[in-house]
């Protein structure tokens, strides 16, 4: 059973702009139970979803962070929602693990994984909120 779970493909996948414990607790608990694959919205989709501010941190210095971390296995930058579930198609999760936040929303690429675990988000601690403390408490970025 021990070798299964080491071998167990786990999909993850966000902005991760702004890197914070709470991402590191999400893929540290995910790379618990397998192999962690993680997916980045592409730098167009980030100022689609969080404003024209975002993101903080291109897509491939995104990537870049991601991969350096030994939990991490691999990461893909996706365009579209479509894109998204032909890469996940492709890796094949056994999981997924997302946080606790989307239990009762739309969560694309659903039907690919054999089952979802939900991760409890750190209260107070998201990329936007830091932003915001930071862009509220000195000059925002031109």
């Amino acid at each position: 059973m021990e070798r299964e779970l080491a071998t167990m493909k786990v999909w993850v996948n966000g902005t991760f702009d702004v890197f914070h414990p709470g991402h590191l607790a999400l893929l540290k608990y995910a790379a618990r139970k397998g192999e962690v694959h993680v997916g980045i919205d592409s730098d167009l989709r980030v100022k689609e979803l969080k404003g024209p501010n975002r993101p903080v941190f291109s897509q491939e210095q995104r990537k870049e962070m991601l991969e350096s971390l030994k939990f991490v296995e691999k990461v893909y930058i996706f365009y579209t929602d479509h894109d998204l579930e032909r890469i996940m198609t492709e890796v094949d999760p056994t999981l997924m693990v997302i946080g606790s936040d989307y239990e009762n929303k739309k969560i694309i690429g659903r039907h690919i994984p054999r089952g979802i675990l939900f991760f409890n988000r750190i209260k107070g601690i998201s990329s936007s909120e830091i932003l915001n403390y930071t862009w509220n408490n000195s000059d925002k970025p031109e």
